[in-house]
């Protein structure tokens, strides 16, 4: 499946992995999707509203105040085109403002007033991260429906390492692919195993085979998309 006749609105805030946006739109499109790109004034600090221009092939919104909405109702409009909301990178200051219900932008007031899926995928620190503020918001966007996209874990702009790197523009593809699917599978728990295998046969010696893995792993990667929770074990490649 792919993203084909869905309309998605990007959303970025401020943080470094702005860089690693420019190519999830490139990615959205290349998989059907059309992309409005809506961002924050602290967004444009790390990447151009000229460059998400260009990569989406659509004006890029900043203000909820933008004259080009003949309404005025930038938030209104721009969310009830949308199959879903996607931000990413999502900031710690963002996921507290939507867990709270403020809208002091245009970013925020598009996602309180969505009628559409909203999707997050965190950035920040692992410290930010890990905070007992942040944790709470993000337990409170679960509640509330949203859903949370990561955070990936390892090396951070910062120099430290840890929770709290946005997931991979591929990553983030899948899971909104996986996202518009059927959930067949959904409330399922399923056990797949993958890769070789080695029995012992005594200390010395031992029966294995070199399989790749490549079904297991797409195996996996299609019951996740069909809603399961999935338990992947994969021997060594």
């Amino acid at each position: 499946m792919d993203l084909r006749g869905k309309h998605i609105v990007l959303g970025l805030t401020g943080g470094i992995a702005c860089y690693k946006s420019a190519e999830l739109v490139r990615l959205l499109t290349k998989a059907g999707a059309t992309v409005q790109v809506a961002m924050t004034e602290a967004a444009t600090h790390f990447i151009t509203p000229v460059t998400m221009q260009a990569l989406s092939g659509r004006p890029v919104f900043l203000s909820q105040w933008d004259a080009r909405i003949d309404n005025n109702m930038a938030h209104i409009d721009l969310s009830r085109e949308a199959d879903a909301i996607l931000i990413a990178p999502a900031s710690t200051d963002f996921l507290a403002k939507v867990a709270n219900g403020l809208c002091d932008d245009l970013l925020t007031t598009l996602c309180i007033a969505r009628e559409c899926p909203l999707l997050v995928a965190p950035a920040m620190n692992r410290q930010m991260w890990a905070a007992a503020p942040t944790q709470r918001n993000a337990a409170q966007l679960r509640a509330d429906g949203v859903m949370i996209l990561g955070p990936g874990t390892g090396d951070q702009a910062c120099g430290e390492i840890g929770d709290g790197r946005m997931l991979e523009p591929e990553e983030l593809v899948e899971d909104l692919i996986a996202f518009f699917q059927p959930k067949p599978l959904a409330g399922k728990r399923v056990l797949i195993t993958a890769g070789p295998t080695f029995e012992a046969i005594d200390p010395v010696r031992g029966i294995t085979n070199l399989s790749s893995g490549k079904m297991g792993f797409s195996i996996a990667r299609a019951a996740r998309e069909a809603g399961a929770e999935v338990l992947l074990v994969a021997g060594p490649t």
